[in-house]
């Protein structure tokens, strides 16, 4: 088989791997749930490549996205489901139904300042189409929250959730009363600390997080934007501390904790 710049060989493809007795032992095994983190992790390194400006990258990067989707589609056909053609099909309904202004006849186009009112009442509106198909009829309650799409990585979905509810004024006015929050939250993980309960400390310290993601939104701050920019700045200081010490032929593994924490203060000074 040979590479083709057609969507046809990729769905060929999968579908050599996931056929019985002559397919990918690997790839027969695997379920929508064991590759629903190779999905979040592939958008995340196509979110990475448009960070970095590395278009070469980002064509790759797109590429085991889309492979991502035709996995998924596969599965489902061979349930009976629905096929990736489906998925195509719901996607380009759904665009052309959310750009009147682009695809409708010229007596039915909007001023540009209706662009956004109508993509919001569009999108609420399948929404509760969706809503509607899950509950199928059952009398159930709709909440604020339930537009917030749970597979969203877990800062953006506490930022969204966030938003929704200070929408209807379930907020902090001054980022101060967030910071105290903050501490207090701190002063809990202390207290849980001292009983040892894992199961405790894990969720007193996703309440920090909240917290945390809450701080950022009052700022201004993107958290994950935010979080991203630490992540480069350990890595830089780190790899100052590496460089230094291999300098003077010595290991991470040779060195002290005191003598790493002054090369890292090393490091701060010099930003």
């Amino acid at each position: 088989m040979t590479p083709s710049r057609h969507i046809s060989r990729l769905l060929d493809i999968m579908a050599a791997l996931r056929t019985p007795g002559s397919g990918c032992p690997w790839d027969l095994e695997q379920s929508f749930a064991t590759i629903a983190p190779y999905t979040i992790e592939e958008a995340y390194e196509v979110a990475d490549a448009i960070a970095r400006g590395d278009l070469d990258d980002l064509k790759d990067e797109l590429g085991d996205l889309l492979l991502q989707v035709v996995y998924h589609a596969r599965m489902a056909e061979e349930q009976d489901a629905f096929a990736f053609g489906d998925v195509v099909e719901a996607v380009t309904r759904k665009m052309i139904r959310r750009h009147p202004h682009v695809f409708a006849d010229k007596d039915g186009r909007l001023a540009p300042v209706g662009v956004k009112s109508a993509w919001d009442r569009i999108k609420a509106e399948e929404r509760a189409e969706r809503a509607a198909r899950r509950t199928a009829g059952e009398n159930s309650h709709t909440s604020l929250l339930s537009g917030v799409k749970a597979g969203l990585p877990a800062l953006s979905r506490a930022m969204e959730l966030q938003r929704k509810a200070s929408s209807v004024g379930f907020d902090w006015n001054d980022p101060r009363e967030v910071l105290r929050k903050i501490r207090e939250e701190a002063d809990e993980i202390e207290a849980a600390l001292d009983g040892g309960d894992a199961k405790q400390l894990a969720e007193e310290t996703g309440d920090l997080l909240f917290a945390l993601v809450n701080l950022a939104r009052h700022v201004g701050a993107d958290p994950d934007l935010a979080l991203r920019g630490t992540n480069a700045k350990f890595e830089r200081r780190f790899g100052y501390i590496e460089h230094t010490l291999a300098a003077r032929g010595r290991s991470l593994e040779e060195a002290s904790l005191a003598e790493m924490d002054a090369l890292w203060n090393e490091a701060k000074g010099q930003e």
